[in-house]
């Protein structure tokens, strides 16, 4: 039999702790910097070509949120890892009204061109880079203004375009997608559905040789399209389902029963038939970072904000 006492403090504990998750979600893990490090040796990548990529993800940058001061902690947190390159991966504005007055673009695209790495930083857009942006929205056409402010601090921005880059004397390519969701529905400017501007084939069409391929793309799920040429893809956007209650993740049910919301991912459902691939499905693998910031809610619970490190060509191999 449960004595008053026993009950008495069994509620005061439900209720601390029904107080204490909100107040933790929204004041502590949104401000937390996790560093996530993956090892593997993905199909088509040389064991012998090891590099190692850190990713920037869906920062959101606002005030309080994200502010400046907090952005130069993060930079200079990624530049004392000591990446061979780093890859910006989209959304780096924040579109929810649980901020201050908005940081203009080109103060915190200087601080990002801080970011120091032996192969450069390099940068794709994502949904709110081009959703936020009226001009952008109205032409469909960018880089945008967000675009154009990492232009200006000297970040190459790729938007479908594919670059060739070596590392101790063996070449890999660098392929970047611009956004998949980048217009909205608008009856104002005559557009009745979504329209993404990536082009995966037209990108993949500029690498010419054999060398690995690493793919920037802000939302996974184009990992469906993405032929086995590719060695790795990159991803941001679901910032690791942002709410994680015990592995159920509220804001990102499965999709065809698949998971592409967090970690390394192995995908071997067949593709649309591109020249890139063969008839043969193959595993294609997929990274998708936890990302630093929010969205829609300025709230993290159980995924704290990270940097992602991966390791290619380490002693793990992927199978």
């Amino acid at each position: 039999m449960i004595s008053r006492r026993m009950f008495l403090k069994g509620l005061g504990c439900a209720v601390l702790g029904a107080i204490s998750a909100p107040a933790y979600a929204i004041g502590v893990e949104p401000f937390r910097l996790t560093v996530k490090e993956y090892r593997l040796t993905p199909p088509r990548w040389p064991k012998d070509l090891q590099l190692t990529a850190a990713l920037i993800a869906d920062p959101h940058i606002c005030d309080p949120w994200m502010n400046l001061e907090r952005l130069k902690f993060v930079v200079g947190r990624t530049n004392a890892l000591k990446p061979d390159i780093i890859l910006m991966l989209g959304d780096y504005v924040a579109s929810h009204k649980w901020q201050y007055d908005a940081i203009p673009p080109q103060e915190w695209a200087d601080i990002f061109g801080d970011l120091n790495a032996p192969l450069g930083t390099h940068a794709i857009l994502g949904n709110h880079d081009w959703w936020d942006d009226h001009e952008a929205q109205l032409t469909g056409r960018g880089p945008t203004k967000y675009g154009q402010a990492l232009l200006n601090a000297g970040i190459p921005l790729y938007q479908n375009r594919a670059e060739r880059f070596t590392k101790d004397g063996k070449a890999f390519w660098l392929a970047g997608l611009d956004d998949q969701l980048a217009l909205f529905p608008s009856r104002k400017r005559k557009r009745k559905y979504w329209r993404g501007m990536d082009d995966l084939t037209g990108t993949l069409d500029q690498v010419i040789d054999d060398a690995p391929v690493l793919l920037m793309a802000h939302e996974p799920d184009i990992i469906r399209k993405v032929p086995s040429r590719v060695s790795l893809s990159v991803s941001g956007h679901t910032h690791g389902g942002q709410i994680d209650v015990m592995g159920y993740k509220p804001a990102f049910p499965k999709k065809h029963g698949k998971d592409h919301i967090y970690g390394h991912i192995i995908e071997t459902e067949g593709t649309t038939l591109m020249r890139h691939l063969s008839l043969r499905t193959n595993p294609r693998h997929l990274i998708v970072s936890g990302g630093l910031g929010c969205s829609i809610l300025p709230v993290r619970f159980g995924v704290p904000p990270e940097i992602t490190l991966v390791h290619l060509g380490a002693a793990k191999t992927a199978s």
